[in-house]
């Protein structure tokens, strides 16, 4: 059976408290970024190609808004962005989901394995 989307996109929407040492993705803007990347999937026409969800905390939102893109090939292996704006959605977007293409800027650091 093929996997029903060839990319799932994973945004980090948790909220600790304002005074949290790690920050969260909510307040740094993870709400709007998402909302912002499932209209422009769905602008894109790649509705059913690509599955743009809310997720829980990824445990990175120290670095946030944290998203995280697994592809239908090869699901085991996740590519972890920080997006800070709008225009880094765009990006991910064009370049990875629709280009293939790991946008290396937006590439979180410092992640384990």
């Amino acid at each position: 059976m093929a996997p029903p989307f060839q990319h799932h996109l994973f945004i980090c929407t948790n909220e600790r408290s304002p005074d949290d040492p790690k920050g969260s993705c909510v307040h740094r803007g993870a709400l709007a970024l998402h909302q912002h990347a499932k209209e422009r999937c769905f602008r894109l026409g790649l509705k059913g190609a690509v599955r743009v969800n809310k997720a829980g905390c990824l445990d990175t939102c120290a670095q946030g808004p944290a998203v995280v893109v697994y592809g239908a090939s090869d699901p085991a292996e996740g590519v972890w962005y920080t997006l800070a704006s709008t225009a880094d959605v765009d990006a991910v977007i064009d370049e990875h989901l629709v280009g293939g293409n790991v946008v290396e800027r937006l590439r979180m650091r410092g992640l384990k394995g």
